[in-house]
């Protein structure tokens, strides 16, 4: 009776130590996983200032000028481009309207009817709009125009270890890292919160940003309102890095150690049964 005691406790203590090990060398652990960590509950946090997209080269801009008088304003806008069904851009099958924009050139310039030529690159969407408004008040041709200005080409791509990795098309002009993420379904399990790079290319230059989704400082990041063009990558873990080789994959991922604890269960519980 007391081996057969020891017995059970024995392979209980076998079954409890393979489920711990499971769980300890499973990669999906809390400090692994989680975002924002070292945020305390009702914790209150100064908002970093967002000035919007700077206008760069290549951009595409829609600017729509309003006054009292629409003809007036007739002249400063530019025409609705109109695409009958066969053409490449037409939309399933049928007829498709799209307002074009000015695009930015490399100089950073844009032409501008009645006005012409803008140098435009490094301003926000406000401050051209404030530009176009005075000089058609300046030059006479219209004291009482209201003008918008949207980016009709806000594009980021998301790849790496999301969900749903691919380019997404951006309405108005501002999105965040979390904000990106979300549209691309979040990270998978595999995808490593603590280095998540932001490649961005401006002024000729490509930077590449590296942020941490677990630790309060991303909000300080240059990289946490993202720009036109920006890639997001998030970087698999080395539970995925090891299932892509041929020597150290299903040893080393969290479903065999996983797979190891329950055939371990079953196992005990098979041969108490058989003892009692």
């Amino acid at each position: 009776m007391l081996i057969r005691l020891k017995m059970k406790r024995f392979l209980r203590t076998i079954a409890l130590t393979a489920c711990i090990a499971a769980v300890a060398c499973n990669p999906n652990t809390y400090k692994e996983i989680n975002y924002l960590q070292d945020v305390a509950a009702d914790t209150s946090m100064v908002m970093p200032v967002n000035t919007g997209l700077l206008i760069q080269p290549q951009d595409q801009l829609s600017i729509i000028v309003t006054a009292r008088e629409p003809k007036l304003a007739a002249e400063f806008n530019m025409a609705v481009a109109s695409y009958q069904a066969g053409s490449e851009i037409a939309s399933l099958g049928g007829s498709y309207q799209r307002l074009t924009g000015y695009v930015v050139n490399n100089d950073g310039d844009i032409n501008f009817p009645g006005l012409g030529k803008l140098h435009v690159i490094g301003l926000n969407r406000w401050e051209l709009q404030k530009m176009v408004v005075d000089k058609l008040a300046e030059t006479g041709l219209l004291r009482d125009a209201l003008v918008t200005v949207e980016f009709m080409n806000f594009k980021i791509s998301v790849l790496g270890e999301v969900a749903r990795p691919g380019t997404y098309t951006i309405n108005g002009d501002k999105i965040t890292v979390f904000q990106a993420i979300s549209l691309a379904g979040d990270l998978t399990i595999y995808g490593r919160r603590d280095c998540v790079k932001i490649i961005r290319e401006q002024g000729g230059n490509r930077k590449v940003f590296n942020i941490d989704l677990r630790d309060t400082d991303i909000f300080n990041s240059p990289a946490y309102f993202l720009q036109q063009n920006d890639v997001v990558y998030v970087t698999p873990n080395s539970v995925r890095a090891g299932q892509s080789t041929i020597n150290e994959n299903y040893f080393k991922s969290g479903s065999f150690w996983m797979s190891l604890g329950s055939v371990a269960v079953t196992v005990v519980n098979l041969v108490l049964n058989i003892i009692r």
